[in-house]
């Protein structure tokens, strides 16, 4: 092999190590949030109210697609009651950007309902605030837009 091309695959090589490190690197504070999400997502399919209260800023502000606006409250009886009711919940393309003890989670969310019995789908973006309250991360605000 001749000293140009072993110089290229070094160099491929090194070029590509650091290319997996840095995708796959990750604060410890965006897997936290990471897995609030994650646990959110769970609480909403199975409608518990109590995880929900937990895992949600007292100040929420929770924006559907609709342009509909509702607070902890509002938010926690709707998915408790079935009024609101994912019956599944698929998140892609997910980003966090942690800033102190802010959060910025965007995704899409493709999904099933049943709302107040009424089968349905869902498609759109979402664009979620998390704020560290102690050692706990708790949804502050979210906003959704139809794809």
């Amino acid at each position: 092999m001749s000293r140009h091309v072993s110089r290229c695959l070094s160099l491929l090589s090194i070029f590509l190590m650091g290319f997996l490190a840095s995708a796959q690197a990750q604060s410890k504070d965006e897997k936290q949030v990471a897995a609030a999400v994650e646990q959110l997502k769970k609480a909403m399919i199975a409608g518990e109210r109590l995880a929900l209260e937990a895992m949600v800023a007292n100040a929420l502000s929770y924006g559907h697609s609709s342009g509909k606006v509702e607070n902890k409250a509002a938010f926690v009886e709707a998915i408790a009651s079935g009024k609101s009711d994912f019956v599944t919940m698929d998140l892609t393309e997910q980003t966090i950007q942690v800033t102190g003890k802010t959060a910025i989670v965007r995704h899409k969310l493709m999904g099933q309902t049943n709302d107040s019995g009424t089968p349905g789908s869902v498609k759109m973006g979402v664009m979620q605030v998390w704020q560290k309250q102690g050692s706990a991360w708790k949804l502050l605000a979210r906003q959704s837009y139809k794809l």
